[in-house]
Order: C-alpha cells, then structure tokens, then sequence
C-alpha cells in the first residue's frame, strides 16, 4: 500500500485517519499530547513532521491560520513525485501557499470536505468533497479516489469555492453559531423551519472556534456576504420598530 502522511491531527484529521487506514499505510504528526493516544486507539502510527512530510502522498489537515507555517516547515522533506493535499475550509489562501512555498516537484491539489465528524458519523455516502486542482495531473486520482469512497465530488477553482463558501459556510456557521450561544431550547411546540434550526446547532455546536474564524477571516468574500446579512436583518427589525410608533 501507498504511504499517507497525515499532518494534523484534530477532529478532522482522525476522521481522515480512520477513513484512508484501509487504503494506505498512515502516520500522522501532530504536537498536540494527547496524538499517541489516540493513533494508537486509531491504529496508525505517529511519526515526526520529517517522516510524515517523506512520503507518497502528503495531507495537511491543519487549522488554515496555521497553514502557511507548517507549509514552511514541511516544504524541505517533501519528495520528488509527491502528491501533496489540503483539507482546509477556505482554498485561496491555501492554493496560493502550496504554489509559492512547496517545492516545484510535487503535485498539488487543494481538497475541501464539506463534512466533519459530526455530518460523518453515520457514514460518507452522499457527502460533498471539492476538489480544486494547482499543479500536476493527480488531481483526477483524488476525484476517483473520493467517488469511491462513496462522495459527491464537484471540481472547480479556489475562487469559486470561496465565493459559493461565502455563502453556504460563512453565512450558515455564523447564524449556526448565533444560534449555539444563544441556547435556543428544543420545544415541545417547534415546527419543521424550528427543528432545521435545532439540527444546525447540532452540527455546528461541536466545531471549534478555529475553524469558524478561518471561514469568517481568511475567504476574502466572506465579510461582503456577513454585512449584508446583519444589515438586512437590522433593516427588518428596523421596519418593525417603526410600526409600533
């Protein structure tokens, strides 16, 4: 088997981990205390950033603000011919980085899963991964592989996917996320529209606050879409307040 090196180890690399030991040999690198436990419990192994960045095929699964640094870091170890992949939420940013700081003898190919393990955990069937090739010609490798695998993949560019993201991410984490904080109660009066929102909660509820001030911060259309939305929802409430008078 193909050896994968998994850099990053969070929520989402152990989903990944646990997902590609049946197709390849892993090891992942993470700083994190807790990374040999859990490898262990997962059955890969944990090796150094060195070793992990060596192999065949290199997965960044980092938080996006720390991506550019671990690109850095990695770059030196990469070997020629490597297939080197991206799991963050926003692409621009990351495609740009890949292109300028990795070495020009490996492919490359940004990825976005649009699932974590919350939306996983019944399995992957009819799941959404985009794929956006940079450089190289094993991207439709990554696209067969994620068929496969039971997903829907779209291709396209890190531009699109970051203004279609502005919406179906940006708007939806941040009215999720709302949402968490306020405490909204599961009551025994809701509606259909009511239990969405409950739902919503129950999928983002458990996403760090990495990731979503990555989707706010780092896709470059995201503020534009945000605004609009908090000023037509003031705008409504204004609308309402002036009928009382």
């Amino acid at each position: 088997m193909k050896r994968v090196g998994l850099i990053g180890f969070g929520q989402f690399g152990q989903l990944a981990a646990q997902t590609l030991k049946a197709h390849f040999e892993v090891a992942v690198c993470d700083p994190a205390p807790a990374t040999a436990s859990l490898a262990r419990e997962l059955g890969v192994d944990v090796a150094s950033l060195a070793a992990v960045a060596a192999r065949e095929i290199v997965i960044f699964a980092v938080p996006v603000v720390a991506m550019e640094a671990v690109f850095r870091a990695a770059a030196p170890h990469l070997m020629p011919g490597a297939l080197v992949i991206d799991v963050g939420s926003v692409k621009m940013l990351p495609a740009r980085w890949m292109t300028e700081i990795l070495p020009g003898h490996v492919d490359l190919v940004a990825t976005h899963p649009l699932f974590g393990p919350q939306s996983a955990r019944t399995g992957l069937d009819g799941l959404r991964l985009v794929v956006c090739p940079i450089r190289g010609e094993r991207s439709e490798k990554v696209v067969a592989f994620g068929r496969a695998l039971g997903l829907t993949v779209t291709v396209t560019t890190p531009e699109e996917h970051d203004r279609e993201m502005a919406y179906v991410q940006a708007l939806t984490h941040l009215i999720g996320r709302s949402l968490v904080n306020l405490g909204i109660p599961d009551e025994q009066l809701k509606t259909a529209s009511y239990q969405h929102l409950l739902e919503l909660c129950a999928l983002i509820g458990a996403d760090t606050f990495e990731l979503f001030t990555a989707i706010q911060t780092q896709n470059p259309f995201a503020a534009e879409v945000v605004e609009k939305f908090v000023g037509e929802a003031q705008s409504l409430l204004d609308q309402v307040a002036a009928k009382r008078h």
